[in-house]
């Protein structure tokens, strides 16, 4: 069985046990989190609505992101970097 969950402005196909790594979500390690499903499937068939369970394994953060900024022949350069806050989630139940 698989679900297909949205979270962050972003949808996840996922199944039981899977690990995904989503946008920060509110929350500490080893907290139960439920996701709104917007399609549940089992082999052909598909239902819309239903619930996911997650856990929060980890918070962590993104790999840094270079930002470069550069103006020919005016002398403007600007360098700004990024880390993203992210959540590691379990999906422990599809229902």
């Amino acid at each position: 069985m698989f679900a297909v969950v949205r979270t962050g402005g972003k949808q996840y196909r996922v199944a039981t046990d899977d690990r995904i790594v989503v946008e920060k979500i509110d929350g500490e390690e080893g907290s139960i989190v439920n996701l709104e499903a917007l399609m549940l499937g089992e082999g052909a068939t598909l239902t819309a609505g239903g619930s996911v369970t997650a856990e929060i394994v980890e918070q962590t953060k993104g790999e840094k992101i270079i930002i470069f900024k550069k103006k020919r022949r005016h002398n403007y350069r600007r360098k700004n970097g990024h880390r993203q806050m992210l959540t590691v989630l379990r999906i422990t139940n599809i229902g």
